[in-house]
């Protein structure tokens, strides 16, 4: 089976998950491994289970959120204590080496607006969970770049989901992605001319 093949089929499993009887629990379990290791994104549970309980929109953002952060300071201390012998051969294994690098030689200049845009776009957030304890950035700048982050990214997919219904898969995979893109850079533009206003 390719890596492709693979892939596909852990993203159909999770969306079943999703209408299980235990789906929060499920939820929660993979918010948390989404942040260190688990290479499917959250959304695709999140999406499926406001369709079927949308009045249940609020908490299914919030779980997911909680436990995604947790998850990304389990990431942290990970990269933290145990980067060269764990950490490091597992971001090798999901070809994020590069991302590795670029972020090692930048991180050092506005760590809590490189945490919150991975956080908030399609970056992947677990390398920079990892990173982040590597290097490592403030740890009270990480927490909250990723809890404003993690509950600003999926609070809005969950209140998409609430107003469009079954409509809303087909609007998220279309314009999501391209959509966190800009609104991070306008937040960072925005913070780029306070930073240097002030």
């Amino acid at each position: 089976m390719s890596l492709n093949s693979f892939l596909d089929n852990m993203y159909e499993q999770v969306k079943t998950l999703a209408r299980h009887r235990r789906a929060e629990t499920a939820l929660c379990a993979v918010s948390f491994a989404e942040s260190s290791f688990f290479p499917i994104p959250v959304d695709v549970m999140i999406i499926p289970m406001v369709q079927a309980r949308p009045e249940r929109w609020l908490r299914i953002a919030f779980l997911a959120s909680l436990f995604s952060v947790i998850g990304g300071i389990a990431g942290y201390f990970l990269g933290m204590l145990f980067f060269e012998t764990l950490a490091a051969p597992l971001l090798d294994l999901l070809g994020k080496t590069d991302s590795m690098a670029i972020f090692r030689e930048k991180i050092n200049a506005h760590s809590g607006l490189w945490v919150f845009g991975a956080g908030f776009t399609p970056f992947p957030y677990k390398v920079i969970t990892i990173m982040s304890g590597a290097v490592p950035v403030n740890f009270g700048i990480f927490v909250t770049a990723s809890v404003l982050s993690r509950s600003l990214r999926f609070f809005l997919v969950a209140g998409i989901v609430k107003k469009f219904g079954q409509k809303a898969e087909d609007i998220i995979k279309k314009n999501f992605a391209l959509a966190t893109i800009i609104i991070f850079a306008i937040l960072a533009g925005l913070y780029a001319i306070l930073h240097y206003a002030l």
